[in-house]
């Protein structure tokens, strides 16, 4: 297992984040109120969500910024405190995949920036075309993996732990599929105050337990923004992440799980992520079929049966009588058995 020696560096870099990231809320939030970028809810929503109605967005920049600045910090204090030859190419590797990440984190949150951008100006809740940010994810996830390729790492294996199976050529279109898949699911997750945040900050110190030194120290940083920001985003929250911080840490957790190439683990660290859009797939999927197949024996239109009562799942729950502390206490739990489980497979 690759863990980090200088643990001092890693705890150091997740507390200043998350210190970091509370502290430019105090600034960022009335901004937003000023210039009134604020939450437009949905009609189809949970009718309780209106209560939110013009909640600051944009408040993922409290962890982007927190997350960016202190990885560098803490990069600089390892190189120091590991006193390491800079020309060695294993360590300039490590470098530059470090800010690959960095960059496809920021890059993806560009397009979520975007959207939200159209949200606020319009006062809609409909921003970025999905074909628009399909194609935006689609060009973004191919250049990671060809960034990855060009540093050196050829491999077109898909790991499931227990086998591994070469997929050859067509090991690139299926992880852009992944990628894609993952982290729209991430960006499905923020629904509930609190819940993308604390399951993120779950998944990033699952990573930071298997990750390379260099890509652990981004994931703390990211773990220890999500803690910060949580200050101004548990229920009742004064600030949404929006699409510009889910889409950034969709981003985070595709690029991070991929320098680990395993791919299972990834999984299985994510496997909130995975089940919240599984949920979608399934409730439009059977709505479809069950519509269809009343329209053949009746003739009416749009009356398909749910299997959910609201997707995203959390919404189920939320319907059902859960509060949003218990959802986000849940899931949270959930993640981090399922995050133990990847981390455990990888000590063993």
């Amino acid at each position: 297992m690759r863990i980090m020696p200088i643990i001092w560096i890693l705890l150091a870099t997740a507390l200043l984040s998350a210190v970091f990231a509370a502290a430019i809320g105090r600034v960022l939030i009335p901004y937003l109120k000023k210039i009134h970028f604020g939450q437009t809810i949905l009609e189809i929503g949970p009718r309780w969500h209106k209560n939110k109605q013009g909640t600051p967005i944009m408040g993922g920049f409290m962890f982007i910024i927190s997350s960016v600045v202190t990885v560098i910090a803490g990069y600089v204090l390892y190189r120091i405190q590991c006193v390491q030859d800079g020309t060695d190419p294993e360590i300039r590797n490590g470098m530059l995949r470090l800010i690959a990440c960095v960059v496809f984190s920021l890059l993806f949150s560009c397009i979520g920036f975007a959207d939200d951008y159209i949200k606020a100006v319009k006062k809609q809740n409909l921003g970025l075309r999905p074909r628009q940010k399909m194609a935006a994810q689609f060009l973004l996830c191919a250049g990671f993996l060809a960034v990855l390729y060009a540093l050196g790492d050829h491999s077109t294996e898909l790991d499931l732990i227990f086998c591994k199976l070469d997929l050859h050529f067509f090991y690139y279109p299926i992880m852009i599929l992944f990628m894609i898949y993952l982290s729209n699911a991430v960006n499905l997750t923020d629904g509930v105050d609190g819940l993308c945040g604390t399951v993120t900050a779950v998944a990033m110190l699952a990573f930071t337990m298997i990750c390379s030194k260099e890509i652990s120290l981004y994931a703390i940083a990211i773990a220890g923004g999500c803690l910060g920001f949580l200050v101004w985003n548990l229920h009742p929250a004064k600030c949404f992440m929006g699409d510009t911080g889910s889409m950034y840490l969709g981003g985070a957790f595709v690029a991070i799980g991929l320098t680990t190439h395993q791919h299972l683990v990834m999984v299985l660290v994510g496997l909130v992520y995975v089940l919240e859009a599984l949920s979608v797939v399934i409730q439009v999927s059977y709505f479809k079929y069950t519509a269809k197949q009343h329209f053949k024996k009746t003739g009416e239109k749009g009356k398909g049966k749910r299997i959910f009562k609201m997707t995203p799942i959390h919404h189920h729950f939320e319907m059902s009588g859960f509060s949003e502390y218990r959802i986000v206490a849940t899931f949270s739990l959930f993640g981090l058995i399922a995050g133990t489980l990847g981390v455990l497979t990888v000590l063993l």
